[in-house]
């Protein structure tokens, strides 16, 4: 049975779906639109409204550009709404997760993302947020308060709205999990450390966080990117960096008034903005919002006691090699690999390539994302997971289902477990990829550790394979037809790597 189904929050009420099973409401208002004056200040609270609001259709994605990975455009800085998936049958106190997504920093919105079976798993009400990105979410300028932290900022709000509301849809606002994948993950990261998001989520996932702790040797995220230091950036490095590149744009006169220079700002069209995303994707820290950097705050243990379920995809490199390498027609060589390894390990250069040797992979450019899998992606997730195991219970997991069917395909590229894989085995993409009976089965289990999890903060069950705890060295390898332990260690050859910068 389908049909309407309406909801009366603190600021208004809202008509959302029923469906089979399942409630859907979408696009409501947890903070103001963030709109001309409002361009760059902390999330206002929503102006109540009269009569019923359609919560049916999905809200604004943030500002953003397409891109070769994702297909959205959207100029509407009114963005700041969230989504709500919650089983039909009457309930009260379910646990709840709120979903950030990920997209580079730069792209990503909750559309297309069907979030009903992981609801149904266990029981859950799953929350997903839009928030600003980009030039919008992490830019900095001289006189501009706490800059680099509005998109932080958008989803504390959003996670204080399901403090308020939450009950309403069956959900306990005492039993939050914060989960995200990519960027959504190293956002996480930075709630976890972040004084103001005290006491608002109880659990906390991170899927695929990349540079939390420490920087990456240059190529290898992406054949041709210089080395990258950790995703945090200073406020006053980030203020520097925001009015050079307003002056550089012609948005400002350098050296004049700050105050007039954030008033032209906050008239300059979207659309100019977005031409600068790129650079503002690290958020700021020194301020109100995030006053240390995750990356000395973390392994410090100078973060939130959530239990926490962090991991990786087995082939996370291959995603940013096959889609910005080989399909951009700049494939990694025999002749180019040798350059790469000198200018991304200089004297170390020899050592890596007699571990990484061509002849172990079919073409340059998979022996080059083995390699970028091992040192940017399964070293720092580990040692990630070590800092968070020192002081709260912690599980480590690697998704390693090689035949999953990529969110992003890469024609003539073998996609293995790539980066963002596991994402349709937690959600139904309309539209995009097609499970098979296996992988169906591995998709019930990988929802079930998740529910699990955010029901009592440890991801066992009865039903399902022993999942220990990461302070054994535990990872659990989750594949079709083999759940179970691996020696993630030895596979991504981290002994070899602690020794290197």
């Amino acid at each position: 049975m389908t049909g309407p189904v309406v909801v009366r929050l603190s600021s208004g009420t809202v008509r959302g779906r029923r469906f089979d099973g399942h409630l859907s409401f979408r696009g409501i208002p947890y903070a103001a639109p963030p709109v001309g004056d409002r361009r760059w200040r902390p999330p206002a609270p929503v102006t109540p409204w009269s009569g019923v609001r359609d919560a049916t259709g999905p809200g604004n994605p943030a500002p953003q550009s397409a891109r070769s990975f994702a297909e959205v455009t959207s100029l509407d800085e009114d963005c700041l709404t969230l989504d709500v998936t919650a089983p039909a049958a009457p309930g009260t106190g379910r646990p709840v997760v709120v979903w950030l997504h990920g997209g580079g920093g730069t792209n990503g919105t909750t559309a297309g993302r069907d979030a009903r079976r992981l609801a149904l798993a266990g029981d859950l009400v799953v929350v997903a947020p839009t928030f600003r990105l980009g030039v919008l979410g992490c830019f900095g300028h001289p006189g501009l308060a706490d800059g680099g932290t509005f998109g932080l900022q958008d989803q504390r709000a959003a996670l204080r709205w399901v403090r308020r509301e939450i009950t309403r849809f069956g959900g306990d606002p005492a039993n939050v999990t914060l989960a995200g994948e990519s960027h959504g993950a190293l956002m996480v990261a930075a709630h976890l450390v972040s004084p103001a998001s005290a006491g608002l989520f109880h659990r906390a996932i991170l899927q695929s966080a990349f540079a939390v702790l420490g920087p990456t040797p240059a190529h290898t995220l992406i054949p041709g990117v210089p080395a990258l230091p950790p995703m945090w950036t200073p406020a006053a490095e980030l203020d520097r960096l925001g009015a050079a590149t307003a002056a550089e744009h012609g948005w400002t006169t350098p050296g004049g008034d700050p105050g007039a220079a954030l008033a032209r700002l906050r008239q300059v069209p979207v659309a100019d903005l977005l031409q600068a995303s790129d650079a503002f994707i690290r958020p700021a820290f020194g301020g109100l919002t995030l006053p240390e950097s995750p990356a000395v705050a973390l392994p410090a243990g100078r973060f939130h006691r959530v239990p926490v379920v962090l991991g990786t995809t087995r082939d996370e490199a291959r995603f940013y090699v096959g889609l910005f390498a080989d399909l951009a027609g700049r494939p990694v060589t025999a002749e180019s690999y040798p350059r790469l390894l000198a200018e991304a390990f200089g004297d170390a250069a020899d050592e890596v390539a007699a571990r990484y040797p061509l002849g172990d992979a079919p073409t340059p450019s998979l022996a080059w994302a083995r390699l970028c899998t091992d040192r940017a992606w399964a070293r720092p997730a580990w040692e990630l997971g070590r800092a968070f195991a020192a002081h709260t219970g912690t599980w480590f997991y690697e998704f390693a289902d090689r035949d999953a069917p990529p969110l992003v395909p890469l024609p003539g590229f073998p996609a293995g477990a790539q980066h963002s894989s596991e994402l349709p085995y937690l959600f139904d993409f309309p539209g995009g990829p097609v499970l098979s009976a296996a992988q169906r089965a591995l998709a019930d289990g990988v929802r079930g550790y998740w529910a699990a999890f955010a029901t009592r903060g440890d991801p066992a069950r009865a039903d399902l394979p022993a999942w220990p705890g990461f302070g054994t060295g535990h990872v659990q390898s989750l594949a079709p037809d083999r759940i179970g332990g691996t020696d993630y260690r030895a596979e991504h050859r981290l002994d070899f790597w602690a020794r290197l910068p």
